[in-house]
């Protein structure tokens, strides 16, 4: 198995244990793959959600540019609301799962195909 293939699984089971969502796997790889190198990396493949220059990242690099979102309150209130699924408190938030779960969110899962 890969190593991308191993991360895949630890997102999935984050997503099951953490999150209740049975994973899409077609849908989690390709996000995985839309991440790029980055998930290989401790710092840039988890998000810190009390830090709001990270919210913004999400916000701006993910939603805005990469799922093509106008800006607006309503982005702001989404990310709060999968980090409040993930957990405040779980420490490792995977930067995947969180775009895994906004795209469903949002219904753009089609940018990935």
């Amino acid at each position: 198995m890969s190593a991308r293939d191993e991360l895949i699984v630890k997102y999935a089971a984050d997503l099951k244990d953490k999150c209740s969502v049975n994973p899409d796997m077609d849908l989690l790889t390709k996000v995985t793959i839309g991440c790029g190198p980055s998930i290989y990396n401790d710092d840039s493949a988890t998000v810190a959600g009390s830090q709001q220059a990270e919210l913004d990242t999400v916000k701006n690099n993910f939603l805005i540019k990469k799922l093509g979102l106008a800006d607006g309150p309503e982005l702001d209130a989404a990310i709060d609301a999968v980090m409040e699924k993930y957990g405040r408190s779980n420490r490792n938030k995977y930067r995947v799962v969180i775009y895994y779960l906004l795209a469903v969110h949002f219904k753009k899962e089609s940018v990935y195909n």
